[in-house]
């Protein structure tokens, strides 16, 4: 598409870098051709809502904040009908890291200006968006503890402090996992779904994912001890985890979980709903500016 000349701006000031940043979006966005429209927003439930009330006034949606405001804005977009431009400013940045758009600002603003766009897949979980992964157990255990305050005062480093705590008190729970081709029951850790590629700060949901493959990729870890998660650090780095015996993997387009007490599921670091959860993807729904 050609480069966007209006940009609706709307920027998470409450993340960690948010507040201290939203000048300098507005002056790399104006010294590269975009007038941004900049709109602020009290929570991410009202994030869609305002991108579709300015559809027809602007030429793409412009979000500054980490990977749960990126997504809170994904339905907004496809009501839209804009294109989303990302500027990565939260902690891990996920989404970012799997579009391979540059971390800074400036970076990210010529990536927008440039005009180059590619569609890619949105999972959704009990009708809330999710970008990279929503899981249950660990992570969501994870994200329920990581509060913006400990973000702010830690950065990156409050995911390994927290990290620390959660494992610490973790036990497995049992629940029941099913998808087109099977069903299981399974006494796990975390059961997490993946979309896109990266999640918990560069983490590979599995080592061929892509956020445009047109299917979800599921992984459960089926540990009786939770030590051994530490002998799988560089592969889940890699994306290499499903090869352990202990770490069931399965590739499907939707997904059903139920467990005998209903538990918290985090979509790209929110707690956004619980189980039962019914995973599903939308293939090509959301275009984004990207490299």
């Amino acid at each position: 598409m050609k480069p966007p000349k209006r940009a609706l701006l709307i920027i998470n000031a409450r993340s960690r870098s948010g507040a201290a940043r939203r000048d300098l979006a507005i002056a790399r966005l104006k010294a590269h051709g975009i007038e941004p429209l900049q709109k602020e927003c009290g929570s991410r439930h009202e994030l869609a809502p305002l991108i579709a009330h300015y559809a027809d006034k602007v030429d793409c949606a412009v979000v500054g904040g980490g990977d749960g405001t990126l997504n809170a804005a994904a339905f907004g977009v496809i009501e839209a009908g804009l294109p989303l431009g990302v500027l990565p400013m939260g902690t891990a940045n996920d989404l970012a890291r799997t579009l391979k758009i540059p971390f800074d600002i400036d970076g990210a603003v010529k990536v927008i200006a440039a005009g180059r766009t590619r569609k890619i897949d949105l999972g959704v979980v009990n009708g809330e968006p999710f970008f990279n992964v929503a899981s249950i157990g660990l992570s969501a255990e994870l994200a329920r503890e990581l509060t913006g305050d400990i973000k702010r005062r830690f950065g990156r480093l409050a995911y390994a402090l927290v990290a620390l705590k959660v494992l610490m008190r973790a036990r497995p729970f049992k629940a029941t996992i099913t998808s087109e081709t099977e069903s299981a029951r399974v006494r796990t850790l975390q059961i997490a779904v993946g979309n896109g590629r990266y999640y918990g700060g560069g983490n590979a949901v599995e080592k061929d994912a892509a956020i445009d493959d047109g299917h979800l990729d599921l992984y459960s870890l089926e540990f009786r001890q939770v030590w051994k998660l530490a002998l799988l650090v560089r592969s889940f780095r890699s994306g290499e985890h499903g090869a352990w015996r202990e770490v069931r993997a399965v590739r499907a387009q939707e997904f059903d979980i139920r467990t005998r007490i209903s538990r918290p599921v985090n979509a790209d670091g929110e707690i956004v709903t619980s189980t039962p959860a019914h995973f599903s993807i939308r293939p090509g729904a959301v275009t984004v500016f990207a490299p």
